[in-house]
């Protein structure tokens, strides 16, 4: 005879209480009554949460993640010995065929009333139908060969949905939002939410508020996320500094990296999930990458202010570039345009001082830069370069 179970961990007892107020007829006898059932909290007869545990009553839900533990237990039945007995436990999935036998050594024997018993542990790793196989053959007193199988069907089922964005700073910084939605029917304590970032890049987590003492966590000291609550967790991504100045080698690197997902539901039952690689769309700079280094918050109406701007050949060829400055209605540049910036080797950048001015006050962007390269006659234009903020330093409040 074979017998599976799933080991699962017990639950807490739940009990429905039965009040009345003290003037109707029972009197206090449903308060006594509940006081005196061992199964209550004391102090807090009166909540449906008792203090015992109970064993589950059903094979219950099983997460991707977890890990399936189940007992096999093989007992003769029958008034011989019987010899040589091999139990033999599969776990059949959409996939593939995985063995969860402990020992694939055959017992000697078996005598009448006696058993074989076996606990096999599986992290699941796929979502969908699961098929435990248990297949037992043995001998009998007779010389007989004999075989059975028993087979036990159970779903794995999704407990997260995770959706995630990237953002692509001015700088070569990437921004990774990642969304957590806890799909199941219970609450789960989120122990952690890692981002393990590709050999490119150095990760940062954005999920602490920094204190004088420590940090402490945005989503407060409850690390609990309800059923079909969402959380959003933010990571910056900078490139190493051996990959930083490889312009061309940045701007192809699509692979970001994996989410680490950890968490435990009921009585302390663990979960770990790892996402595929997340891949963002690679960012168009084009040949030429003109991005913003410095520039001041706020600048006076008509007064001349520095910004740095850094240029970067992102092309696999040499450039010989020449810097044109076209002015707009609220934006003028100072200098001289025109001029020779010379040659750019594939990958290299070089900072590029200037001088503007704003005639117009309010938010204004920044535009009209426009970089030639001699060599093949390309123009490339540059246009909502950054906005600045313009005051007039002139203007008295009135009293």
């Amino acid at each position: 005879d074979d017998v599976l179970m799933r080991l699962t961990k017990p639950t807490l007892f739940t009990n429905m209480p039965v009040t009345c107020e003290d003037r109707d007829l029972p009197g206090d006898l449903f308060g006594r009554l509940m006081k005196e059932d061992p199964s209550t909290i004391r102090g807090a007869e009166a909540l449906m949460l008792g203090e015992l545990l109970t064993l589950p009553q059903n094979f219950g839900n099983i997460f991707l993640g977890e890990t399936f533990s189940s007992y096999i237990s093989v007992h003769n039945d029958s008034s011989q010995v019987v010899k040589d007995i091999l139990v033999k436990a599969d776990l059949q999935t959409s996939s593939q065929r995985l063995n969860l036998s402990a020992s694939n050594n055959a017992v000697t024997e078996l005598k009448p009333e006696s058993c074989i018993d076996d606990v096999i542990h599986h992290e699941v790793k796929e979502i969908g139908t699961h098929i435990l196989v248990c297949a037992v053959s043995y001998t009998t007193q007779a010389g007989e060969k004999l075989y059975f199988r028993k087979f036990f069907k159970f779903q794995v089922l999704k407990p997260l949905d995770v959706k995630t964005k990237f953002y692509n700073a001015e700088t070569d910084e990437v921004f990774l939002e990642a969304q957590i939605q806890n799909i199941t029917t219970s609450s789960m304590f989120m122990e952690k939410v890692s981002l393990e970032s590709s050999m490119m890049y150095n990760v940062a987590e954005l999920n602490t508020v920094e204190t004088e003492d420590e940090g402490t966590s945005t989503f407060g000291k409850m690390s609990y996320l309800q059923p079909m609550d969402t959380r959003q967790y933010l990571y910056c991504l900078k490139p190493k500094p051996e990959f930083a100045e490889k312009a061309g080698v940045i701007k192809g690197v699509t692979v970001i990296g994996k989410l680490d997902i950890v968490w435990k539901t009921n009585l302390g039952e663990r979960g770990r999930l790892q996402t595929s690689q997340l891949q963002r769309m690679a960012p168009g700079y084009g040949d030429v990458r003109l991005s913003l280094e410095m520039i001041p918050d706020t600048v006076n109406l008509e007064e001349p202010f520095d910004i740095t701007c850094k240029i970067t050949n992102c092309s696999e060829r040499t450039m010989d570039l020449v810097l044109e400055m076209c002015n707009t209605c609220s934006i003028h540049w100072c200098g001289v345009s025109g001029r020779q910036l010379g040659k750019v080797s594939p990958s290299a950048s070089l900072a590029l001082p200037l001088k503007l001015l704003s005639s117009v006050q309010g938010l204004q962007s920044i535009s009209g830069l426009r970089l030639t390269d001699t060599f093949l006659k390309r123009t490339y234009e540059y246009d909502d370069i950054a906005q600045v903020c313009v005051v007039c330093p002139y203007m008295s409040r009135e009293s």
